[in-house]
């Protein structure tokens, strides 16, 4: 809660959440938006067969709904929270009344909203343009710094991660088999071992 502006704070209230409950749910009437002050909220879609496509997760510091709430539109997720959750709601026509009082607090959500255009961009582009071994090296590369050879533990299970990515359990499963047989990585529980960064990043770019 440090990095966030007390002003912009002010404006908000505290909720929290046990693992599993949902912030809201997909098509329902966006009254406000939220903001992560300690633990993790999945946002996921569903598909025609009920299996999760995982969008993103968020943590602390991290804004959510923003873009729906303004508009008064209904939320195209789900949000649910990953484990016990504490975050601010903004109710809209609130933080509207400021936004018009208040140039900074304009300013404020106006860079926001770009930040977040951008990253919605990207993560698009990562779903539709890339293949999943190409999303998994690109999540690989993203926690490894080093330029020949890196440890990574996972944060996360894999089925977790495979709706991340925007797949099922197996076809991730099948892709860690294969590049770990092709001498890329090495897979023991949590722990992915990379065993050649650059070869790795050569997948993306494929």
């Amino acid at each position: 809660m440090d990095d966030l502006d007390k002003k912009i704070a002010a404006l908000g209230t505290k909720r929290s959440y046990k693992k599993d409950a949902f912030l809201f749910l997909a098509e329902e009437d966006a009254r406000g938006f939220y903001y992560v002050i300690s633990g993790e909220v999945r946002i996921f879609r569903m598909d025609d067969s009920g299996r999760e496509i995982e969008i993103v997760r968020l943590r602390f510091g991290d804004f959510f709904g923003e873009a729906v709430a303004f508009v008064s539109g209904k939320f195209p997720a789900f949000a649910r929270a990953a484990r016990d959750t504490e975050v601010f709601f903004f109710e809209r026509t609130a933080v509207l009344r400021s936004i018009q009082a208040d140039p900074a607090v304009a300013e404020f959500f106006l860079v926001l909203l770009a930040n977040k255009c951008i990253l919605l961009n990207e993560r698009i582009e990562t779903l539709n343009m890339r293949t999943v071994r190409q999303r998994l090296a690109q999540y690989l590369l993203a926690f490894c710094s080093a330029e020949s050879s890196c440890a990574i533990d996972l944060a996360i299970k894999k089925s977790e991660l495979a709706k991340h990515l925007g797949t099922i359990s197996e076809t991730l499963s099948r892709t860690f088999r294969k590049m770990e047989r092709e001498g890329l990585i090495e897979v023991r529980g949590r722990r992915i071992r990379v065993l050649d960064c650059a070869r790795l990043r050569q997948e993306i770019s494929r």
